[in-house]
């Protein structure tokens, strides 16, 4: 296929993606429908549907636009030397995120997806994979944790992993629904819960 060809598909397929977005974000996953990201595309059915075979194959290119960012942002921060501590690594992502959750922007569909993995199945077949993923990151960020002396040798890893793992859905809920957690609130607090951890070789 001519490299203009797939050009013009991806634009096309992004800009029906930009077009849901916005749908979303006004009305919501669940209120909004397929003549609605018709329409704010501003293009016909066919046109939509030769790229997306239904609304549930949108939310997921969607959601999966929205975790990438934050997903390579957490995998990059674990796999630093030094390793960052965890309040150092918390404030990271939280960052992340807030400049991904501004009006419109792609983390605000995240809890909506997660609403809806509870009740349909193709979406919570696409979240399940998605949130295993991130909680096999948390896992090698505790597995370094461990080498660093910041746990003891015999910690229940799978036990720190699912524990870490709670801390960002709460931020993303607590900064989208209340409007008054930021990242440094939440690197403040984790200091607070871990306060044993130090860098190889220092004195405490």
């Amino acid at each position: 296929m001519p490299r203009v060809s797939e050009e013009h598909l991806e634009r096309r397929r992004q800009q029906i993606l930009d077009a849901a977005q916005q749908c979303f974000s006004r009305k919501g996953l669940h209120a909004a429908t397929m003549q609605d990201v018709f329409a704010e595309a501003g293009l016909s059915a066919g046109a939509v549907y030769r790229y997306f075979k239904s609304k549930d194959d949108i939310i997921t290119a969607l959601t999966t636009e929205a975790t990438s960012g934050l997903r390579q942002a957490l995998t990059e921060a674990v796999r630093q030397d030094p390793l960052p501590t965890p309040p150092e690594l918390v404030r990271t992502i939280a960052y992340v995120i807030t400049d991904l959750s501004q009006p419109g922007g792609p983390v605000r569909l995240i809890p909506q997806a997660w609403a809806l993995a509870l009740t349909d199945p193709n979406i919570g077949d696409y979240v399940r994979s998605n949130i295993g993923g991130i909680r096999r990151m948390w896992s090698e960020y505790a597995i370094r944790m461990r080498e660093e002396g910041w746990l003891p040798e015999d910690a229940d890893i799978d036990a720190v992993a699912k524990t870490l793992m709670g801390i960002l859905p709460g931020f993303i809920l607590q900064h989208l629904i209340l409007g008054d957690t930021s990242p440094d609130d939440i690197a403040k607090g984790t200091e607070l819960l871990f306060p044993h951890y130090r860098r190889a070789g220092e004195v405490v």
